[in-house]
């Protein structure tokens, strides 16, 4: 998704831009929920990060614009809502904890009884002790936001190598071309390195602490295509992404497995017990499919975005949960450092060079 939107915006702006990739857009994005929710998923002392999303945040009704006006397609971009649950009282206190740490930071979230949490969404189970609502917190099709920068790219120029890459190649300190998994070589002088939990895998990069954290989650569909819920509802072990055509994407697992491309059964059976225990209706509804992806995770949560160590090699990744959310700004971000230009953003906080510097140390 990363990857995509900068090569997309790069060619917008008039770059000559290739993207090598043995399955574009089939990465950690293809399995993913969708949501964008800066507000409800923020976490204690990633107060610089969230301002990072919120900045991202607010830039993709355009973002969304100029992309389905190059594209030809529906992105499935909507201004939802989310609802934050609890299912008992141990839950409600958490709650209490999280709206008084959103309010602290300024952010837009409203405290809700349990009744009041069900007139917004009915299908919740009548036990539910209350609620958090955030209006501004949405959700995209990922998948259809894929498709779409797919046919943008193509629109705007973009080529597609679709071999794996093997390394990056130098000319003293300035890179000079890629490598590809064949032994063939690509000559260039600007290098984005968007390969998410597969960085490492390259050579000629210096190393940098990215690891893949597993992601199960499921894609459910009720019998006439009615949406179980009209908005985001997550509780504290699970949360549910309706489609306007009556699907329901649950999720998802945080798992340490390298990897590991399995669905297991534990998970399907946690993730479906999670969402019952919020809503009963979703045991009438079809299981249409699994899905696991590898986010892209970093000691700190945080991306990487800028430039590393040889002149011309670019890193953007590492946006772990947030690599939909973040992918209007890191396109920002990367194609004006492309054109020589200054960042708008300050991104010292996010620099790869954070960790290269650490390596060296030790």
């Amino acid at each position: 998704m990363v990857g995509l939107s900068i090569a997309w915006r790069g060619a917008r702006d008039g770059a000559a831009v290739t993207i090598v990739d043995p399955t574009p857009g089939r990465g950690a994005s293809w399995a993913a929920a969708g949501m964008l929710a800066p507000v409800t998923e923020v976490r204690y002392n990633e107060e610089e990060l969230l301002r990072l999303n919120l900045a991202s945040h607010h830039m993709f009704p355009r973002f969304v614009a100029e992309l389905e006006s190059d594209a030809d397609l529906p992105v499935g971009y909507r201004a939802c809502g989310m609802l934050l649950v609890a299912r008992d009282n141990d839950d409600n206190a958490a709650l209490a904890d999280v709206l008084a740490f959103q309010q602290r930071l300024g952010l837009d979230a409203r405290r809700l009884r349990g009744s009041e949490a069900r007139a917004l969404e009915p299908g919740l189970v009548s036990s539910i002790r209350g609620g958090i609502v955030v209006e501004g917190d949405h959700q995209i099709d990922n998948r259809a936001l894929v498709e779409a920068l797919m046919a943008a790219c193509r629109g705007r120029g973009v080529a597609f190598e679709t071999r794996s890459v093997a390394g990056i190649e130098r000319a003293g300190n300035a890179v000079s071309g890629i490598e590809l998994g064949d032994g063939r070589s690509i000559a260039t002088k600007a290098i984005v390195l968007a390969a998410g939990a597969r960085t490492p895998e390259i050579r000629g990069v210096p190393a940098l602490p990215i690891r893949p954290v597993k992601g199960q989650l499921l894609h459910l569909r009720s019998r006439d295509a009615s949406p179980v819920l009209t908005r985001n509802v997550r509780g504290l072990d699970v949360y549910m992404v309706p489609r306007p055509d009556g699907r329901l994407v649950v999720g998802a697992t945080v798992e340490e497995q390298g990897f590991d491309e399995r669905v297991t059964a534990g998970a399907v059976h946690d993730l479906l017990n999670a969402a019952y225990e919020l809503v009963p209706e979703i045991a009438e509804l079809e299981l249409v499919e699994t899905a696991v992806g590898h986010r892209p995770g970093t000691p700190d949560n945080a991306p990487l975005i800028g430039p590393l160590v040889h002149d011309g090699l670019l890193v953007a990744t590492g946006h772990y949960r947030n690599g939909i959310l973040l992918a209007p700004i890191t396109a920002d971000i990367i194609v004006t450092l492309l054109s020589g230009s200054t960042a708008s953003w300050d991104i010292e906080r996010f620099a790869p060079a954070r960790f290269v510097a650490l390596e060296n140390a030790s």
